[in-house]
C-alpha cells in the first residue's frame, strides 16, 4: 500500500480551441480570480498554471490590478508558472520557435518572481527528439508530459535522451493531466477512491508517492479542495498539495533506470491526433512565412542596420508562438477561431517585413536608382536568380547584368510589358480631371519621365526612374489649362510607359552578405562569370547538367541525379476519401482512389539558359463528397486541372516543383507520390535540430490506429527520394516501402467525429468546420526533388533544403542614377558540413553590450567542425537563455568542434 499521494491543483488552458480566444479569456479571467481568491484564504492551497506565461498574461491584461496578488504567490512558492509562453505544438514550428517560445516565458515569468522549471509539456500532439536537449541548454533538468511515451516505459518516469546525449528526468502523466479528478467525483470518498486508485496503478509508483493531477481544461479546482484533502489525509495514507514543481524536485527520487531516445510519437498509451499535421494546410504555410520573414528580418537587422527594431521583432514573435499552440496552428479549432490564428500570423509577417525592409533600406542608400542590391539571409556564400523588371532591349542589342566590379552576365529575358496604358478620347473641358490621377509625379504606379503637349494631344511618358531631371506639376496644369482655352474640342490623352521586360539574372552573393547590380543595354553578350551549365527544355523535359527531367504520357515526371539516380512516376497524384476529422484521417469503408488523369496537357514555358520551366496539366474526375452514411465517395465527379510547375535553374541539383488546382471536392485526401527505385525499410526527416529516422509501422496500442503519417519540416529522405519543402508537412511511406507519399491537401468538415473508425474517443465535440474543406481555395504546395542513391548525405540535403526555402532578397538602389555600384559586403560566415545555422540577430546583454548571436546546430550523428568568420573580435558561448557559459575571448575567427546534434549558441561582438 502506498502511504502517500502528492495532488497537483491545476488547469489546462487551450487558448483558442472551439471557441475563439476572447470567448476563452473570458472564462480564464474568472477561472483566475477564484485561483487566487482561494489561495489567499488558504495557506495550504498550491496551483499550477499549465507551463504556460500566455494564459497569465492574457489574465493580467484583464486585471492589472491584481499583478502584485500573482507576483506574491509566485515568490511564495504557491503559484507555479512558466517556463513556455504557450503549450506548443512541437512539429508545426520551427526549432528556433521552440527556443523563442521558452525564453519569452522564462522572462515574462521572472518578472513576475519567476519561473517553474520544469519543461511542462502536458497535451502536445507527441514531442520533438531534441526537446531534452533544449530543456538541459536552459537549465531545465525535469519534464512532465502525457503523450508520445513508448510501451516500454513502465514506471512514472523515464529519462529522456535526446540525439546528442542530453538527459532531463521526464515524469509520465500515464493517465493523463487530469488522472486525480476520478478520485475527487465524491469529496466524502476520497480516501476510498484513492485507495483503490493506488492499488491500480501501484506498479507504477513503486516507493514514490502517487501524483494526482487535480485538474481538467478550462475550470479552476473547487475552492474546497483543500478542505476535502485534509479530510481525506490520515494516518494510513498521508495526502499533500503541492505545485507539480514541488512533488518533481521534493517528493520523488531521482534515479530512474528507463530510457527513451529521441521522439516520443507513440500511440500506446494516448492518442496523438496524427491528421492534424495535414489539415488547414493554409495555417501551415502561413506559420513558416512568418517563421522565415522574421528569421530574415532579424539577420538583415543585426548585420546591415543601424536601428534597433528589437520592439517590432518582439511582437511579431509574440504573435508567431502564440499562433503555435496546440489547438492553433493544427487547425484543429472552429473556422472562427482558425480565421484568428491565420490573421495573427499574417500580422506577424507583417511586422517582421516591416523591419526587413527598413533594415535592407539602408544599404540600398548606396546603390543606385538604376540598380538592385542583393541580400543573402544565409551565412554561406551562394549562386543564386534573382527576377527584376528592367529597360527592354531595343533592336540589335542585348541586355548584360553588370557587377561592381565590372564583371558581366547575360540575362535571361522571360516577359514583356505593355507600354500602352491608356488611350483616351476627351473634350479638351475634362482634361483637368486627367490631371488629377498625377500625385506629384506619380501615375500608374511608375513616375513621369517627360510629357508631350501639342494641339489636340497629351502624352505622357512614364519610367520606373527618371531620367529627364524635375518635373513641375503646377507648371504642367498651366500648360493644359492654356492648352485647352486655345484648343477646344476633342483631345487624345496617351499614357505610354517606358519598354520594361522582367529578366533573370545570375548573382553570387557573399555570405550573410550583399551585392549589387545594374542591368544595361549591350552591343554584344557577356560570357557568363559565373561558369553555371546552362537550363535548357524541349516539350518532352528540362536539363542542366546536374539533373534532367523527362516527362511521360501520362505526366508524370523521370528525374535523373547527378549520380546517375533515376526516380521514375514523380509526381503521380492519389486522390481518396476522407471520412475523418481534424485529428485523425480516416478512409470511408468502400473509398474510390482516382490516381490516372483523364487528360494530360505539356506546356514548354522557358527554355533557358538560366531557368527551364514547363507546365504539365492534368485533368482529374474527383468525387463532389462523401455520400450521407459517409462510407463511400460520390458518384458525382467534378472535373479538376492539376497544374505542375516543373522548373530547373542552372547550377542546382534539384528540381522544383510546383502544384496548384482550385480545389471543387469536399471530404478528400490528396497525395503526391515519389515512386522509390526499390522498396525501403524507413525514412528520415529534418525538423526543429534534428533528422530522425522512423521505420514503416508506428507503435498503438490506445484507442488510436496508430497510421505511420509522420512529421518533416525541411526535408524527407526515403532511399534515393529527397524531397525539400517549404513548410511543415505529412508523408508516409505507401506500398510496403515502394513510394513516399506527401500530402498535399487534406478536407475534412468537422473539428472531431463522435463516431471514428480509426480513434475509439471523440477528440472533441462534434462541431462542423467547413472551412476545413477548403472549397473554392487555389491548393497551392511547393517543393524540390534531389535523386541521391545516398540519401539526404550523400545529396546534401541539409544545406539545399536551406537554399531552396530561403531565396535572396532583391531591393532597388535608392541613390542617384548613374553612380557607382558599391563593393561587395560580407557579413558572418558559417562553414561546416551538415551544419544548420538556426538564427544571427542583435542582442544585449546585462551590462547594454551590443551582440550578434548565432544558433548553430550539428545536423548528423557525428562531429562537425565550424569555422565562423566575421566582423567580431570577441565570442562568448552562451545557454539557450541567453546566459554566459564561457568566453573563448578576442578572436575574429572563430573555429571550433560540434558534437553529434548539438545545438551551440555564441554571442560575437
Amino acid at each position: 500500500m502506498h502511504n502517500s499521494a502528492v495532488f497537483v491543483p491545476h488547469f489546462h488552458w487551450d487558448r483558442e480551441w472551439y471557441e475563439p480566444f476572447q470567448v476563452f479569456r473570458h472564462r480564464l479571467v474568472a477561472a483566475l480570480d477564484t485561483v487566487l481568491e482561494t489561495a489567499e484564504a488558504n495557506p495550504d492551497f498550491r496551483f499550477t498554471v499549465d507551463g504556460q506565461m500566455a494564459a497569465i498574461e492574457d489574465y493580467l491584461e484583464m486585471r492589472p490590478e491584481n499583478r502584485e496578488r500573482v507576483t506574491a504567490l509566485v515568490g511564495e512558492g504557491r503559484l507555479a508558472i512558466g517556463p513556455w509562453l504557450i503549450l506548443l505544438d512541437e512539429f508545426l514550428c520551427s526549432g528556433e520557435t521552440i527556443v523563442r517560445n521558452l525564453q519569452m516565458g522564462w522572462e515574462a515569468a521572472r518578472a513576475l518572481g519567476g519561473a517553474m522549471p520544469i519543461g511542462y509539456l502536458p497535451d502536445m500532439f507527441g514531442h520533438v527528439a531534441q526537446m531534452p536537449q533544449i530543456l538541459a541548454r536552459a537549465g531545465i533538468e525535469h519534464a512532465a508530459l502525457w503523450r508520445g511515451v513508448p510501451g516500454s516505459v513502465d514506471g512514472h518516469a523515464f529519462r529522456w535522451r535526446a540525439p546528442d546525449g542530453s538527459e532531463v528526468r521526464t515524469e509520465f502523466l500515464f493517465d493523463g493531466y487530469d488522472n486525480g479528478l476520478d478520485v475527487l467525483l465524491v469529496p466524502d470518498q476520497i480516501g476510498r477512491a484513492l485507495g483503490e486508485y493506488a492499488e491500480m496503478t501501484a506498479e507504477r509508483w513503486g516507493s514514490d508517492p502517487v501524483l494526482a493531477m487535480a485538474g481538467t481544461d478550462h475550470n479552476a479546482p473547487d475552492p474546497h479542495l483543500a478542505s476535502w484533502l485534509r479530510q481525506a489525509s490520515d494516518e494510513r495514507r498521508a495526502i499533500t498539495m503541492a505545485t507539480l514543481d514541488e512533488y518533481i524536485r521534493g517528493h520523488v527520487r531521482d534515479e530512474v533506470t528507463a530510457v527513451v531516445t529521441g521522439e516520443l510519437r507513440s500511440h500506446v498509451r494516448g492518442n496523438i491526433l496524427p491528421g492534424v499535421l495535414s489539415v488547414r494546410l493554409g495555417l501551415k504555410q502561413r506559420m513558416a512565412l512568418a517563421e522565415r520573414t522574421i528569421d530574415h528580418a532579424e539577420r538583415v537587422n543585426a548585420l546591415w542596420s543601424r536601428r534597433d527594431d528589437g520592439p517590432f521583432l518582439a511582437l511579431a514573435w509574440h504573435k508567431i508562438i502564440e499562433s503555435t499552440a496546440h489547438d492553433s496552428v493544427v487547425g484543429s479549432g472552429t473556422d472562427e477561431t482558425c480565421d484568428q490564428v491565420d490573421a495573427r500570423l499574417a500580422e506577424a509577417a507583417q511586422a517582421a517585413r516591416a523591419v526587413r525592409d527598413a533594415a535592407l533600406a539602408e544599404p540600398a542608400a548606396l546603390v543606385p536608382g538604376d540598380g538592385y542590391l542583393v541580400a543573402n539571409p544565409l551565412p554561406s556564400a551562394r549562386d543564386a536568380l534573382v527576377e527584376v523588371d528592367v529597360v527592354a532591349p531595343v533592336e540589335g542589342t542585348t541586355l548584360v547584368a553588370t557587377a561592381a566590379d565590372g564583371s558581366a552576365q547575360p540575362v535571361q529575358l522571360v516577359s514583356q510589358a505593355p507600354t500602352v496604358l491608356s488611350d483616351e478620347r476627351m473634350d479638351a473641358s475634362q482634361l483637368e480631371r486627367v490631371l488629377r490621377r498625377i500625385h506629384r509625379r506619380e501615375l500608374f504606379g511608375l513616375l513621369i519621365d517627360h510629357y508631350e503637349l501639342t494641339p489636340g494631344s497629351l502624352v505622357f511618358h512614364l519610367a520606373e526612374v527618371p531620367t529627364s531631371g524635375p518635373f513641375d506639376l503646377l507648371i504642367l496644369r498651366r500648360e493644359v489649362a492654356e492648352a485647352a482655352a486655345a484648343h477646344p474640342g476633342e483631345w487624345q490623352v496617351r499614357t505610354l510607359a517606358q519598354a520594361r521586360a522582367t529578366a533573370l539574372v545570375p548573382v553570387r552573393v557573399p555570405a550573410s552578405g550583399l551585392t549589387g547590380f545594374r542591368v544595361e543595354a549591350s552591343d554584344r553578350p557577356a560570357a557568363p562569370a559565373l561558369r553555371l551549365a546552362p537550363a535548357a527544355a524541349t516539350t518532352d523535359g528540362l536539363a542542366n547538367g546536374l539533373v534532367s527531367v523527362a516527362v511521360a504520357a501520362d505526366g508524370t515526371l523521370d528525374v535523373t541525379g547527378s549520380d546517375g539516380t533515376v526516380l521514375r512516376g514523380v509526381g503521380r497524384l492519389v486522390d481518396g476519401g476522407d471520412r475523418g476529422d481534424s485529428y485523425n484521417y480516416a478512409p470511408p469503408a468502400r473509398d474510390v482512389l482516382v490516381s490516372e488523369p483523364t487528360r494530360v496537357s505539356v506546356d514548354l514555358l522557358e527554355k533557358g539558359p538560366l531557368r527551364s520551366r514547363l507546365r504539365v496539366t492534368r485533368v482529374y474526375e474527383w468525387p463532389a463528397a462523401l455520400c450521407a452514411d459517409r462510407d463511400l465517395r460520390d458518384d458525382r465527379t467534378v472535373p479538376t486541372p492539376v497544374d505542375m510547375l516543373v522548373e530547373v535553374r542552372a547550377g542546382e541539383p534539384f528540381v522544383r516543383i510546383s502544384t496548384s488546382f482550385l480545389n471543387q471536392s469536399a471530404d478528400h485526401r490528396l497525395r503526391f507520390h515519389v515512386p522509390l527505385p526499390e522498396p525501403v525499410t524507413g525514412s528520415a526527416s529534418a525538423g526543429q535540430f534534428a533528422v530522425t529516422e522512423r521505420g514503416l509501422t508506428a507503435e498503438g496500442g490506445w484507442g488510436e490506429y496508430p497510421l505511420p503519417t509522420f512529421p518533416a519540416s525541411s526535408f524527407v529522405s526515403a532511399g534515393a527520394a529527397n524531397v525539400l519543402l517549404d513548410h511543415s508537412s505529412e508523408y508516409e511511406l505507401v506500398d510496403d516501402g515502394s513510394a513516399l507519399a506527401i500530402t498535399l491537401l487534406r478536407a475534412i468538415g468537422s473539428i472531431s467525429v463522435n463516431i471514428h473508425p480509426l480513434r475509439d474517443e471523440p477528440a472533441a465535440s462534434e462541431i462542423p468546420a467547413p472551412g476545413a474543406q477548403d472549397l473554392g481555395m487555389r491548393i497551392e504546395n511547393r517543393f524540390a526533388v534531389v535523386p541521391c542513391a545516398s540519401g539526404w548525405r550523400g545529396g546534401d540535403a541539409v544545406a539545399l533544403a536551406e537554399e531552396f526555402r530561403n531565396d535572396v532578397l532583391v531591393v532597388r538602389g535608392t541613390a542617384p542614377v548613374g553612380g557607382r555600384l558599391p563593393p561587395d559586403a560580407t557579413g558572418v560566415r558559417v562553414e561546416g558540413e551538415d551544419v544548420f545555422v538556426s538564427s544571427v540577430r542583435r542582442v544585449t546583454d546585462a551590462d547594454g553590450r551590443a551582440g550578434t548571436e548565432v544558433r548553430m546546430v550539428a545536423m548528423r550523428d557525428t562531429a562537425a567542425s565550424v569555422r565562423v568568420t566575421g566582423p567580431f573580435t570577441e565570442v562568448t558561448t552562451v545557454d539557450l537563455l541567453g546566459r554566459p557559459l564561457s568566453a573563448d575571448g578576442a578572436l575574429d575567427d572563430l573555429t571550433c568542434e560540434l558534437g553529434p546534434w548539438e545545438i551551440r549558441t555564441v554571442v560575437l561582438r
